[in-house]
């Protein structure tokens, strides 16, 4: 086949409806569950509200690394790009309404710097996305550590509005979320780069021989996807009124982000995969959490079982897919 054909033939095949299936599945284990616990407080508006919360952090971060995964790279810096990102709005807001433009431009700056680096050194210099982007996370980690030891600064009661604010029913972050996911769905879409990045993933020689620029398309997908870490650890943040060191870290969001996207049915060999089914794996942990405190089972069942479905889900495309998954 021409490198050509590749690109005509990159973007997502039809095939089993992923997203519409986790998306029900997950939803009728929710409903069932909460019948068989007698919680009924799960099945009111408010409670359907609180389950989308729970998609927030993971959907934000988990959007970006859908564009590293499918333009075959992968981004493990992340968890401490949000931690870092948290603690420097924490840090240069100090309580002060009127910081808080600076210190999220300032956000912004260095996810993106970051996003360059990793971009850079795996487009450039030919480095494993693995190794080069755990380096990064580590030497994040590394200078975050020699600063701080807690929580730093704070955040002022107007910046607590992106994750407690409201319109209608629906919290701000919950819009947020989905209008970033439907932002990206129409760049992959509609859009010279979307196409591009399909044909990079799924063919990165075909793709160059086809005169695409591959190393600006991997490296744009890094950028944004270190933007949607730094978004992220603005919202947790907010969230937290402060900024925490551990905040990205300890909420695991390299490994869950990878975990969901495979989940949602796009290859960890890159060129196929969407937004949409990524938003369905974020739907699944978060209706696995929600489970679980509804019986009462502690946490370490759940990262059993979250393990056991992300091995489950590779399995299932590996054979799918004859040998195209890594």
């Amino acid at each position: 086949m021409s490198a050509s054909a590749d690109i005509a033939t990159a973007r997502p095949a039809r095939e089993v409806p992923v997203a519409p299936l986790l998306f029900a599945g997950s939803l009728a284990l929710y409903v069932v569950t909460a019948l068989a616990t007698g919680q009924h407080a799960y099945l009111t508006g408010e409670g359907f509200v609180g389950l989308t919360q729970r998609m927030v952090a993971l959907g934000i971060v988990a959007l970006g690394q859908t564009l590293t995964i499918l333009v075959g790279s992968i981004d493990l810096s992340v968890a401490n790009l949000i931690s870092v990102s948290a603690v420097l709005a924490s840090f240069i807001m100090k309580g002060e309404p009127a910081m808080i433009a600076p210190a999220v431009l300032a956000v912004l700056a260095l996810s993106a710097a970051v996003g360059l680096v990793n971009g850079l050194i795996i487009a450039r210099l030919d480095v494993n996305p693995l190794i080069a982007t755990l380096g990064v996370g580590l030497i994040l980690q590394g200078l975050l550590s020699a600063s701080f030891s807690n929580f730093a600064g704070s955040v002022p009661s107007a910046f607590q509005a992106f994750a407690y604010g409201r319109i209608g029913p629906l919290p701000w972050s919950v819009l947020l979320l989905f209008v970033l996911a439907l932002a990206i769905w129409l760049m992959l879409t509609r859009t010279r780069f979307g196409a591009h990045l399909y044909a990079t993933g799924g063919n990165r020689d075909g793709a160059r021989l086809a005169g695409i620029r591959t190393e600006r398309v991997i490296i744009g997908a890094h950028v944004l996807c270190s933007l949607m870490a730094g978004l992220t650890g603005l919202y947790l943040a907010s969230r937290l009124r402060a900024g925490a060191p551990w905040v990205g870290r300890d909420g695991i969001y390299d490994l869950e982000s990878i975990a969901v996207v495979v989940i949602g049915g796009t290859l960890l060999a890159g060129g196929r995969g969407g937004v949409w089914g990524t938003l369905a794996g974020v739907f699944l942990f978060a209706t696995l959490d929600a489970v679980f405190n509804m019986t009462g089972i502690d946490a370490f069942p759940k990262q059993v079982l979250r393990g056991a479905i992300v091995i489950l889900a590779v399995a299932v495309y590996a054979v799918r897919s004859k040998g195209h998954v890594a």
